[in-house]
């Protein structure tokens, strides 16, 4: 059933950045219409009461965590929560009849014993870690046409891999080579007050943090295996950088052979060709988090070493965006049929 022929769109976790951008984005969706904003903590609440800045745009209470009731309000969900709630409450909603798009990283990991070591949580029941698509967009997305269930990528995995894999794919890189220097903006570690995210301990400070231990590590590793061939490692250092939005991936790797700049240049654009969010910068220009703020465009640019035989990939991404609720909307699009730009037509905010 749709409303006014749009598509019933639920949100749980609509209390937290990437279920209330998820909000923002859709309200200007033209085939979609959002009929439950969900929150287990805040049941109940008027949710421009936690969100002012929806006063007037979007004015209703927040629903509760009841797949029955959401089968009943709904024909998709977008669940933006915390890992570990997910894994049980999607199989619920999939029982209900309802398509998913899953934002956590429960469903991302082919291997629930990895998944448990990661992510320090119960695996979801082996049979839903099969079903579920894992929705990069610009790689795997033929695969996302008629399914019910979509696992988004993570942030810093969108960013890494778009970033890796045209010149992976190619063997212009050595994958066991492979350095990852990611920083990321705070909205990255949730709307929960903690000392990690403390004004005084983040202005003008600038840090490293899960040091080869973080979750997207192994998102990362399974997907530049599937891509080589070959079991692929990398080193991977996440940085928490003082301002808002933003993820920039710098990625070192020697290559296998001589290239300029302007042959991955060549390369990516042809492997992207007709992806319309992912942007190949000049050859010698290189792109800033700035550049894609508030937007679902991924831009990439090189510095090819002949020097030192390496060269270095910059990617940078709106990590609640492209890194969140956009590519779930394009995952969404892509599920339905639709054109994958639909509702996502947002021009970067500059400066």
């Amino acid at each position: 059933m749709t409303v006014a022929g749009k598509l019933r769109a639920a949100i749980v976790g609509s209390t937290g950045y990437g279920g209330v951008e998820l909000i923002r984005l859709l309200q200007n969706h033209p085939d979609i219409e959002i009929t439950s904003v969900i929150s287990s903590s805040s049941a109940g609440e008027p949710i421009e009461q936690g969100f002012p800045h929806l006063t007037g745009i979007v004015e209703r209470k927040l629903d509760g965590v009841d797949p029955a009731e959401i089968a009943g309000r709904a024909d998709v969900v977008f669940t933006a929560t915390p890992s570990g709630v997910s894994a049980r409450l999607v199989p619920q909603l999939l029982e209900a009849g309802l398509k998913v798009v899953d934002l956590s990283g429960d469903f991302r990991l082919k291997d629930g014993a990895e998944y448990e070591q990661w992510y320090k949580h119960t695996a979801p029941p082996a049979e839903y870690l099969e079903q579920a698509v894992y929705g990069l967009c610009e790689v795997y997305g033929e695969r996302a046409a008629g399914v019910d269930f979509i696992s988004n990528p993570g942030c810093y995995p969108t960013a890494t891999l778009l970033g890796l894999i045209p010149a992976v794919e190619a063997g212009w890189i050595k994958p066991e080579s492979i350095i990852i220097d990611a920083k990321s903006g705070i909205s990255g570690a949730g709307r929960g007050v903690n000392l990690g995210v403390h004004y005084a301990e983040v202005n003008e400070n600038f840090k490293a943090y899960k040091v080869n231990k973080h979750q997207h590590i192994p998102e990362i590793e399974q997907v530049l295996t599937d891509i080589s061939g070959e079991k692929v490692t990398v080193t991977f250092t996440t940085h928490l950088v003082p301002m808002t939005r933003g993820i920039m991936s710098t990625m070192y790797a020697g290559m296998n052979g001589t290239y300029s700049e302007q042959d991955f240049v060549e390369l990516y654009r042809k492997y992207y060709a007709g992806r319309s969010f992912v942007r190949v910068r000049e050859a010698g220009v290189l792109p800033a988090t700035k550049e894609v703020s508030g937007s679902n465009y991924c831009d990439i640019g090189f510095s090819a070493d002949a020097r030192t035989g390496r060269v270095t990939i910059v990617s940078v991404i709106d990590n609640i965006v492209k890194g969140a609720a956009g590519q779930a909307i394009q995952n969404l699009n892509l599920m339905m049929g639709w054109e994958e730009t639909r509702g996502l037509g947002y021009t970067p905010v500059y400066p």
